[in-house]
C-alpha cells in the first residue's frame, strides 16, 4: 500500500457470483489533511481477451452472447457482440486465453501476443484485462465452438471482414469497450 491510503474495515456485501466488498479507508490529501471515505469494490478477479485476424482474408472472429447487464441497462435483446474473453481461473494470462479461444470459437491457437493490459472499470471493479491478438485460418479450426454448456455459454462464433467490424463500431451495433479497443488496435497498428 502507498502512505497516503490506510483501509480501516473490509465488510463483504455479497459473496454470490463473485465478490462485492465495502471497504472504509482514510486517504491523505496533497494538502496533508485526512478523509474517511467508503467505497464499493467488485472483485471477479483478473480475465483476458483476444482478436483472432486474417491478413489474407481480412476478417476477425467475434462472439455474440447474451449479457445481463446490458439488457437491464437498455440493450433490448440483451445480446453484445464481443471480442474471445474470460477470467484466469488461476491460469497465468496466456494458458487462460488459449483455453477461451478454443472454447468459445472453436479455433486452437498456439501464438498469441499480449499487446496491453488495462483496467476497465476502475471506479467500482477491481479487474485486469490482458488484451492479447493472433492471427488464426481455417486449419485451426477444431470444433464448432459456443462455450461451455454447463458454464451455461450459449456463444454464437461471428466471422467478419475487419471492414463492417469497425463500421459496427459506428453504428452502434459493437458496444463493448474491450472489442472496440482490439479493433482499433490492429488498425492502428496495420496488423489487417
Amino acid at each position: 500500500m502507498t502512505d497516503h491510503v490506510n483501509i480501516l474495515k473490509t465488510e463483504i456485501l455479497s459473496d454470490n457470483w463473485y465478490v462485492l466488498k465495502k471497504i472504509t479507508y482514510e486517504y491523505t490529501k496533497k494538502d496533508g489533511s485526512i478523509q474517511v471515505q467508503n467505497r464499493e469494490a467488485y472483485d471477479r478477479g483478473n480475465g483476458a481477451t483476444i482478436l483472432l485476424y486474417n491478413k489474407e482474408l481480412q476478417t476477425v472472429i467475434l462472439t455474440r452472447q447474451f449479457r445481463l447487464p446490458t439488457f437491464i441497462n437498455g440493450n433490448e435483446s440483451g445480446m453484445l457482440i464481443e471480442a474471445c474473453a474470460g477470467l484466469l481461473d488461476k491460469d497465468n494470462p496466456e494458458d487462460c486465453i488459449r483455453r477461451e479461444t478454443e472454447e468459445e470459437t472453436g479455433y486452437k491457437i498456439t501464438d498469441v501476443r499480449k499487446v496491453f493490459e488495462a483496467y476497465m472499470s476502475p471506479g467500482s471493479v477491481t479487474e485486469i484485462l490482458y488484451f492479447f491478438v493472433a492471427e488464426y485460418h481455417h486449419s485451426m479450426k477444431v470444433h464448432d465452438g459456443g462455450g461451455i454448456e454447463h458454464e451455461q455459454e450459449n456463444i454464437e462464433v461471428l466471422e467478419l471482414p475487419v471492414i463492417k467490424a469497425m463500421e459496427m463500431i459506428r453504428t452502434g451495433e459493437i458496444k463493448d469497450g474491450k472489442t472496440i479497443m482490439l479493433l482499433q488496435y490492429i488498425k492502428l497498428q496495420n496488423l489487417l
